[in-house]
């Protein structure tokens, strides 16, 4: 499903990042989810991430007051951090958020285990690698934080198994956790687990998520 620019949903991101953040900003993970199920959408731009086009446009602080992205606009409805906009966009379709209440609800809870169990972990070794390279004291401060996530994703391994994905289906938990061992975990740490490779290869191999991560990539500017 193409980038509408006529689309009702628009979906804000990033102009430009450093390379190494390619394809790793979060609005992937709202242009995943609408791909899914098939709803179109368009991309309002806001500048740029880190050292080139880090200042934020007062219209962009008023929808979103720490300078982020993505924004979710819909109507009248304006929705930041990408897990409640999952939630929202989840609420639209089964194949996302199951109906049964017991399903869903373990869907949430792996959606907020995602962000909240691994996420933290993977993020600080992600921005650590990004912001401290080069500093003497770049390695020891890994090596405090590296066993906090490799215990979590030992934990996350034994959870998941053998199965397919976390609660038997594809569900916003999976979209999440898939895009944090994707985009922020070391793939060495991951790889120690052969289950969640296969899983973020599974993830990562779904059609929705290619031509969302295509369609982020493109809009992306050579110059900040």
């Amino acid at each position: 499903m193409p980038v509408d620019p006529a689309a009702d949903i628009e979906v804000t991101a990033y102009g430009w990042v450093p390379d190494m953040a390619r394809g790793r900003v979060k609005d992937c993970r709202i242009r995943w989810a609408l791909e899914e199920i098939g709803l179109p959408y368009r991309v309002r731009l806001v500048g740029g991430a880190g050292g080139g086009g880090g200042v934020k446009s007062p219209e962009h602080l008023a929808d979103q007051p720490f300078g982020q992205v993505p924004v979710y606009k819909e109507g009248g409805l304006t929705l930041f951090e990408s897990g409640a906009i999952l939630l929202h966009i989840g609420a639209k379709d089964a194949r996302l958020l199951p109906r049964e209440d017991g399903a869903r609800a373990r869907a949430i809870g792996w959606a907020f285990a995602a962000l909240n169990s691994i996420e933290p972990f993977a993020q600080m070794l992600f921005v650590m690698g990004w912001l401290a390279d080069g500093k003497p004291w770049q390695d020891e401060a890994g090596d405090l934080v590296r066993p906090f996530l490799e215990t979590r994703l030992a934990q996350l391994s034994v959870a998941l198994g053998g199965r397919e994905w976390l609660d038997g289906r594809f569900t916003i938990g999976d979209l999440l956790m898939v895009d944090v061992l994707r985009a922020q975990a070391p793939p060495a740490l991951v790889a120690a687990h052969p289950n969640l490779a296969d899983y973020v290869a599974r993830g990562t191999a779904r059609p929705a998520f290619r031509a969302a991560h295509a369609a982020q990539l493109a809009d992306f500017r050579d110059v900040a």
